[in-house]
C-alpha cells in the first residue's frame, strides 16, 4: 500500500493530499492509487510538459484464476502483483489500479525506448511477472500483457496516450499474451483495431500455410516458416525430433541431441505443455537434461503424427522464460505437425 510519504514527493499528489486523506486516494484492496487519481496524475503531467511512460499491464488468464481458485485467490494474486509492482517502481513512478485486473503504470525514470524495454525486462524475470504466487492452498503461476507508450514522443495529449497503450495491449493479447510491446512509429503507427481483430487463427494458419509450400525439403521449409512463427509466437528458435530421436535446432545447424525418452512424456498425448520441468525430469531424465542445460523453464511439444504413425516431434523452449502456453498457440504448432506429416508421405522425406 502506497503511504503518504511516497505520493507527496509528487506535486499532483501533495496538493491532493491537503484535501483528502490518504485512503481516499487509494484502492481499497491493492493499495494502488484508485483509477480516478492515476488517470488524473497523467493528466496533470501532460498539462505541465513532464515526460513520462505509460503502460498498461492485464493479468492474463485471470477469469481461469477466480474459476479454478475463487475470487478470494484472485484477490491475493492482485495484491501481491500489486505489492510487487510497486516494489520494482520505488521512485520511479506510481501505478494505479485501473479496474478489475488491469493495471496503470506511470513511470517518469525510464522515458526512453531502451530504458523501459529493461524495465520491463525485469518485470518479467520473476520480479512481478512470470513467477508462482505461493498462496495458502495453491501457487498459480502468473503472467501479464503490456502495451506501453511515452509522452510526449509518441502522443501529444492525453486521449491519443491512452488509445495507443490499449491499441498495444491489444495487439500484446492477439500475439500471445505473457508479452510487452512498446510503441515504435514505424510499426505502430497504422494500428487499427479492427485489423488486429482479422488476424485470427485462419490469417495465421494460411500464411503459415504459404510459406511452409514455397520451400523444397522439410528442414528447408521450417526454415523458411521461422520468421513468421517468431512473429505469432515470440519464439528465438524452433526444435524438432525425428525417428532418429535426435532434437536439432532449426536457426542452430549445428545441435544434435539425443532425447531417446520424449515419448515417455507425451506418452498417447499429442500435445504437452507445462512451466514445471519436475514431471520432465521424472519421466525423461534425458530429454529434462537436454532442457536444462539449455536453462529452460517451460516448454511446448507436440507429436507430429498421421493417423497412428509418430514421425517425430516439435518442440519450442526458450532459455530463462517461464510462459503459459496459449491455446492459439498450440493451435499454431498441432497445424504445423500436420503439414509436416503430410509432406513426408507425399515427398517421403523425413526429419533427419
Amino acid at each position: 500500500m502506497y503511504s503518504k510519504e511516497q505520493l507527496e514527493k509528487y506535486p499532483f499528489f501533495r496538493e491532493k493530499l491537503e484535501e483528502t486523506d490518504l485512503s481516499g486516494m487509494l484502492d481499497q484492496l491493492t493499495g494502488l492509487v484508485s483509477r480516478g487519481n492515476i488517470l488524473w496524475f497523467a493528466q496533470w503531467l501532460i498539462d505541465h510538459d513532464v515526460p513520462f511512460s505509460f503502460a498498461m499491464l492485464d493479468l492474463d488468464n485471470f477469469k481461469f484464476i477466480n474459476d479454478t481458485y475463487g475470487h478470494y485467490v484472485g484477490d491475493q494474486v492482485l495484491i501481491h502483483v500489486s505489492e510487487d509492482l510497486m516494489a520494482l517502481l520505488g521512485d520511479a513512478g506510481v501505478a494505479g489500479r485501473f479496474g478489475g485486473d488491469e493495471i496503470l503504470i506511470v513511470n517518469l525514470r525510464d522515458v526512453t525506448y531502451d530504458d523501459c524495454k529493461k524495465f520491463f525486462m525485469r518485470m518479467y524475470e520473476g520480479t512481478v511477472l512470470r513467477k508462482n504466487i505461493q498462496l495458502e492452498d495453491c501457487n498459480p503461476f502468473i503472467t501479464g500483457t503490456v502495451g506501453c507508450a511515452i509522452y510526449p514522443k509518441d502522443a501529444k495529449d492525453y486521449n491519443s496516450l491512452f488509445e495507443v497503450i490499449d491499441k498495444l495491449l491489444y495487439r500484446g493479447k492477439t500475439k500471445g499474451r505473457n508479452c510487452h510491446i512498446i510503441y515504435v512509429e514505424e510499426k505502430h503507427k497504422n494500428i487499427v483495431i479492427r485489423q488486429i481483430a482479422k488476424h485470427g487463427m485462419y490469417t495465421t494458419f494460411n500464411a503459415l500455410a504459404r510459406q511452409f509450400e514455397y520451400a523444397p525439403g522439410l528442414v528447408n521449409k521450417l526454415r523458411n516458416v521461422m520468421p513468421l512463427l517468431m512473429e505469432e509466437l515470440q519464439i528465438s528458435d524452433l526444435y524438432y525430433v525425428g525417428k532418429q530421436q535426435i532434437m536439432h535446432a532449426v536457426r542452430n545447424p549445428a545441435m544434435a541431441e539425443p532425447v531417446r525418452d520424449l515419448e515417455r512424456l507425451l506418452q498417447s498425448d499429442d500435445l504437452y505443455a507445462n512451466n514445471n520441468l519436475e514431471d520432465a525430469e521424472k519421466r525423461s531424465p534425458e530429454f529434462y537434461g537436454v532442457l536444462a542445460k539449455m536453462e529452460v523453464e517451460t516448454f511446448c511439444a507436440v507429436r507430429i503424427r498421421w493417423n497412428m504413425e509418430t514421425d517425430g516431434y516439435l518442440i519450442v523452449a526458450e532459455a530463462r522464460n517461464r510462459r503459459i502456453w496459449q491455446e492459439a498457440e498450440c493451435g499454431i504448432l498441432f497445424f504445423l505437425t500436420k503439414m509436416i506429416a503430410a509432406s513426408i508421405r507425399a515427398d517421403g522425406g523425413s526429419l533427419e
